[in-house]
C-alpha cells in the first residue's frame, strides 16, 4: 500500500497508544515489527496495515497524507504533564492545522496582515508592543474585541477543552502558511485575555520565517513583556497605578479587562510601586482566595473564523459531517472533538463550491 509511515505514528499517538499497545491488539503484529516500520526501516503485509487502519479509525487517505505543522511555543502549565497528555495536545494542535488547510481550499480566510519584528535587530518587547498597537489602531483605551481584531488581521484563533492545570495555549503556522492560536477555553475571561496577547506576542516576535531567533532567548519572558504591554500600555496605565489601593484593584480589573494579579504585578515592573507593596497585594489577594479564582467576569468576545468556515462548509457547501470527514480523509470523531462549537457571525466567502 502507498502510505506515509509517518503518520502511523500521527494516529497512533493522537489515540494514546504506544507501540506495544498496538501491537497487543492487532493479530500478527509485534511491537518490534511495528518499530521497524515506523523508523522507516521495514515493512508490514498489507492485511497487517489495514488491519491497523481499522482499529486507529483514521481512512486509508490519512496515511498518504504528510502532516507536519511544526507547534512550538506551547504554553504547559505544570512539569509533571504525562507524555499521553502532551501528545494528546500536541496532535490535537497539529490537526487543528491541518483541518484549517483543508477548509483554506473553499473558503478565504483573512489574510495576515500584522508586521512581524526581529527582535535581535535591538528592539524590545515592550517597543514591539507600542508599534503593533500603533499598527492596529489602538490608541489609550483597553483592547476589547481581542479576538475579533486580531482575526480581522488574518489570526486564526480556535478554542479547545483541556484540563485547566496543563494547558494554556500555543501560536504556530500550519502548513500551508497560516497562523493559528489555540488555547484553553476552560478559564477565565482575563486569563485567556492575557493567554492570547502573549501568544500575539509569539506570532510577531518569534514566528516569523524570515529571521532566525536564538536558541539563548528565554521566549516565554518576551512573550509575557509584549502581552503586558499589549494589554496594559505603560504610556495609559502608570498614573493609576501610583497610588494603587486595593480597593481600585476592581475598578482597574473592569477598565482594563486583565486581572488582578496582572495589574499588581503591572504595577511593580513600571516601579509605580515597590516591592513591598506588591508583596502585600499578593498576600492579600491570596488571603482572599482570589489568586485561584478572582470576582468580577471581564468581557471577551468569541473566536470566530474556524467555526464560520465550518459552517460554511455545512450551510452553502452542504457537507454533512461525514462528507467532511471522508474529504479531509479524518475519523468522523475528530470532527465532532473541533468542529462543533458555537459561532458567532463573521464575514467570510466560500472561494468554491467543489467539492
Amino acid at each position: 500500500m502507498d502510505i506515509n509511515y509517518k503518520q502511523f505514528i500521527f494516529a497512533r499517538e493522537y489515540r494514546g497508544l504506544s507501540q506495544s499497545e498496538l501491537a497487543k491488539n492487532i493479530k500478527g503484529l509485534s511491537q518490534s515489527n511495528l518499530s521497524k516500520f515506523e523508523k522507516g526501516l521495514g515493512s508490514l503485509s498489507d492485511e497487517v496495515i489495514l488491519k491497523i487502519v481499522d482499529y486507529l479509525k483514521f481512512p486509508k487517505g490519512f496515511y498518504r497524507k504528510r502532516v507536519y505543522n511544526i507547534v512550538e511555543n506551547a504554553h504547559y502549565r505544570t512539569k509533571s504533564i504525562t507524555k499521553k497528555q502532551r501528545s494528546d495536545i500536541e496532535y490535537s494542535d497539529k490537526l487543528i492545522g491541518y483541518i484549517i488547510d483543508e477548509m483554506s481550499e473553499s473558503v478565504e480566510f483573512p489574510e495576515m496582515r500584522l508586521r512581524q519584528i526581529n527582535i535581535e535587530d535591538g528592539f524590545s518587547p515592550t517597543k514591539i508592543a507600542q508599534y503593533t498597537r500603533k499598527y492596529m489602531g489602538l490608541t489609550d483605551e483597553p483592547v476589547k474585541d481581542i479576538c475579533g481584531l486580531l482575526e480581522d488581521y488574518g489570526i486564526i484563533i480556535v478554542e479547545v477543552d483541556n484540563e485547566v492545570d496543563l494547558f494554556d495555549g500555543v501560536s504556530f503556522t500550519t502548513d500551508n502558511g497560516y497562523y493559528v492560536m489555540v488555547i484553553n477555553r476552560n478559564f477565565s475571561n482575563d486569563h485567556k485575555r492575557f493567554t492570547i496577547a502573549h501568544e500575539l506576542g509569539h506570532i510577531i516576535i518569534h514566528l516569523s520565517p524570515n529571521f532566525l531567533i536564538s536558541d539563548f532567548r528565554d521566549k516565554e519572558k518576551e512573550a509575557h513583556e509584549f502581552a503586558s504591554e499589549f494589554l496594559m500600555p505603560s504610556d495609559y496605565i502608570y498614573n493609576s497605578l501610583r497610588y494603587l489601593k486595593l480597593a481600585s484593584l476592581g475598578e482597574l480589573k473592569r477598565y482594563w479587562l486583565t486581572s488582578m494579579s496582572s495589574i499588581v504585578k503591572r504595577a511593580s515592573d513600571l516601579k509605580a510601586i515597590n516591592r513591598d507593596r506588591a508583596k502585600y497585594f499578593f498576600i492579600e489577594l491570596s488571603r482572599r482566595g482570589y489568586r485561584k479564582k478572582e470576582p468580577i467576569d471581564v468581557y471577551i468576545d468569541k473566536p470566530s473564523l474556524f467555526n464560520q468556515a465550518y459552517l460554511l462548509h455545512k450551510n452553502e457547501l452542504n457537507y454533512s459531517d461525514e462528507e467532511l470527514a471522508e474529504s479531509f480523509c479524518l475519523p468522523i470523531d475528530v470532527i465532532d472533538r473541533f468542529m462543533k462549537l458555537n459561532t458567532p457571525k463573521v464575514k467570510m466567502r466560500v472561494i468554491s463550491k467543489q467539492a
